[in-house]
């Protein structure tokens, strides 16, 4: 019983066979290398990004503090002209003023962005799904 197949043809089958095999593992191995690659890959963009935002952050403290030496230099140069309490306190306010404003705008624009809800996206899904189904 040959199920129409010659002797010679065997061998070339199984070499077939094996030749499919060998690529299905090398297909595999190709894969389970590029994973490992895009695991070591993002590892590193991590580290990269967590020192990016250490040094960020360190950045913004210092900034903080040169803010505040600012502020007291304009203290310092105010008091040449009128006395110590009182350069201190009009720097003070005027700091209130900037934060005064600040919460202003701050109140303001949280106003505008509630109810958070994407009020332009979900009418133009409501467009899209009408326009669908007229259509159909």
């Amino acid at each position: 019983m040959s199920f129409g197949l010659e002797r010679s043809t065997l061998p070339g089958m199984f070499g077939l066979v094996s030749q499919v095999k060998a690529a299905k593992q090398r297909s595999k191995t190709l894969v389970q290398l590029n994973l490992e690659l895009a695991k070591l890959e993002a590892k590193e963009k991590a580290v990269a990004f967590g020192i990016a935002g250490g040094l960020g952050v360190a950045a913004m403290i210092f900034v903080v503090y040169a803010i505040g030496f600012l502020f007291a230099s304009a203290a310092a140069g105010l008091s040449e002209a009128v006395s110590l309490w009182l350069a201190l306190l009009i720097v003070g306010l005027i700091l209130l003023l900037i934060a005064g404003i600040a919460v202003f705008l701050a109140m303001r624009f949280a106003r505008k962005a509630t109810p958070p809800k994407p009020d332009q996206a979900i009418s133009e899904g409501q467009a899209t799904v009408a326009m669908l189904k007229d259509h159909a």
